[in-house]
């Protein structure tokens, strides 16, 4: 996360520089608009479609990545670069649960058959081995119920109950970060909006009439913002969902799995 923060810091200081080097550009362009009057009724006409849509003129001439670039600028890069540490954080836990999730599912058919042959040939020990060589959170339930075998039946039950909540609570871990990021992101994005609004009136009020010109620079930086919040919120949404279906699949897997240890313990100790 360190890096990603003195990555997206780099990155922002380079899309300032590139503003400010675009601008002389911007000028120069405009120097030499004049000198080609004379141009022919076509390209008259299609300078005309042109400034009718720079949108999409932009769209057509600039790869995604630039027009990404210039989108960030004009939101504030200093404020676009807030939501895109969401997205970044909330990716990278995401990434993590992912793959602690895929490590934590286990073939609990196999598994049962294995402790089943263990039990009726060595007894709890060798069922313990068996729990005890074998990954996720199945694998270790089994083993806190076969370490209270002991002890009878009931509590080997209760071992089982007990620490299938830890480990549901394991499961779940970090996913309130990912619940944080998805509703801070659209709320920095609504702050852009009405930071931009400010912006707006600010200029209104100081050039003491309402243009067009004034209004849309805070009106792009507002809209620009609150899409790029919104983007991130979606993103980490789908992300989120998938991991909450995935967690709901283990834990079925884990009671289906725990339910059938118990009759396999009621089973042996007869």
């Amino acid at each position: 996360m360190f890096l990603a923060v003195v990555g997206v810091m780099t990155i922002s200081a380079q899309f300032q520089t590139a503003s400010a080097q675009e601008q002389p550009e911007a000028a120069t362009t405009e120097e030499v608009a004049p000198a080609d009057e004379a141009a022919p009724a076509e390209e008259a006409v299609a300078e005309e479609e042109t400034a009718a849509d720079p949108f999409a003129a932009g769209q057509n001439d600039q790869p995604l990545h630039q027009q990404l670039k210039k989108l960030f600028i004009e939101g504030g890069a200093g404020f676009m670069a807030t939501v895109l540490l969401c997205l970044i954080f909330g990716l990278a836990i995401a990434i993590e649960r992912i793959i602690t999730l895929s490590l934590a599912q286990t073939n609990t058919k196999k598994l049962l058959t294995k402790v089943e042959d263990a039990l009726q040939n060595g007894g709890v020990e060798a069922a313990k081995d068996v729990c005890r060589n074998t990954r996720g959170p199945v694998a270790s339930i089994f083993y806190q119920g076969l370490m209270n075998m002991d002890q009878g039946v009931e509590m080997a039950e209760k071992s089982i109950i007990s620490y299938g909540s830890v480990q549901m609570g394991q499961l779940m871990n970090g996913m309130s970060w990912i619940s944080l990021f998805i509703g801070i992101a659209p709320m920095l994005g609504f702050m852009g909006t009405v930071i931009g609004m400010i912006q707006a009136f600010d200029a209104i009020e100081v050039a003491g009439d309402i243009s067009p010109t004034l209004v849309a620079g805070g009106m792009k930086v507002a809209l620009i913002t609150t899409v790029g919040g919104l983007v991130v919120a979606i993103i980490l949404q789908i992300v989120y969902n998938y991991l909450v279906s995935k967690v709901d699949s283990i834990t079925i897997d884990m009671e289906d799995a725990s339910i059938s240890l118990v009759d396999l313990l009621v089973k042996y100790s007869k």
